[in-house]
C-alpha cells in the first residue's frame, strides 16, 4: 500500500525540491518536501515548479535541497525504479496528496484502496465506489488530475469496454503499467 503523510495543508508555504526522473514510461517530475512526496507526474519540472510557486511554495532543484528532501526524493526514485522493473508491488515512501482537489483525492485514494496490484476497475465501477454512480466522466477527470501518478495507481482504471482510455502519460505508458502488473 502507500503511506499518506499528515503534512501541511495545500495553503501552507514550504520548501519543495523538484527533479526529473527518467523511467521506462517516460520522464517523470518528482516534487518532495521534508516529509513526503508531493508530486509524481508527467508535467515538465519547470511547469511543476511554476504551479508550486504560484501556490506559495519555494521550489529548488536537487543542488539546493535539504537532506530530508533529498532522502524522500531518493526513496521515491528507488521505489519507482523497482516498481517499473517488476521488483516492487507497492510504495512505502510517504505521500502527500494535498495538491489534489478534494474530489480527485477521494477518487485516487479509492483506486489505491479498492483496486489491487494487477487488478482493474472501470470508471463507472469507481464512480459507484465513491458513491457517485453515473459520474464516470467526473471520475475520469479527477483521475487525470492525480498529482501522484503510478504511486496512487490511476492507471488501473479502464473504460466501460475494458480497454485502456486516457492517461496523463499517454496510452503507451498506461499499457506498460497494466502489462507490468499482469506479468508480475
Amino acid at each position: 500500500m502507500h503511506a499518506l503523510s499528515r503534512s501541511a495543508p495545500r495553503e501552507a508555504v514550504g520548501s519543495v525540491v523538484v527533479a526529473e526522473h527518467h523511467t521506462p514510461i517516460g520522464r517523470l517530475a518528482l516534487a518532495a518536501t521534508d516529509e513526503a512526496l508531493l508530486y509524481c507526474g508527467f508535467f515538465p519540472p519547470e511547469t511543476v515548479q511554476q504551479r508550486l510557486a504560484a501556490g506559495g511554495r519555494e521550489c529548488r532543484d536537487e543542488v539546493g535541497a535539504g537532506p530530508d528532501q533529498l532522502a524522500v526524493m531518493a526513496q521515491a526514485q528507488e521505489q519507482l525504479d523497482d516498481f517499473l522493473a517488476g521488483r516492487r508491488r507497492s510504495f512505502t515512501v510517504p505521500l502527500d496528496p494535498s495538491l489534489a482537489t478534494p474530489f480527485s483525492k477521494e477518487v485516487v485514494l479509492a483506486v489505491a484502496e479498492h483496486v489491487p496490484y494487477g487488478g482493474t476497475a472501470t470508471y463507472g465501477e469507481l464512480a459507484a465506489a465513491v458513491h457517485r454512480p453515473g459520474s464516470a466522466r467526473a471520475v475520469g477527470k479527477a483521475l487525470g488530475a492525480n498529482p501522484l501518478c503510478v504511486m496512487l495507481p490511476c492507471h488501473r482504471v479502464l473504460g466501460a469496454s475494458g480497454r485502456p482510455m486516457g492517461y496523463a502519460g499517454g496510452l503507451r505508458a498506461k499499457r506498460f503499467l497494466l502489462d507490468l502488473e499482469c506479468r508480475s
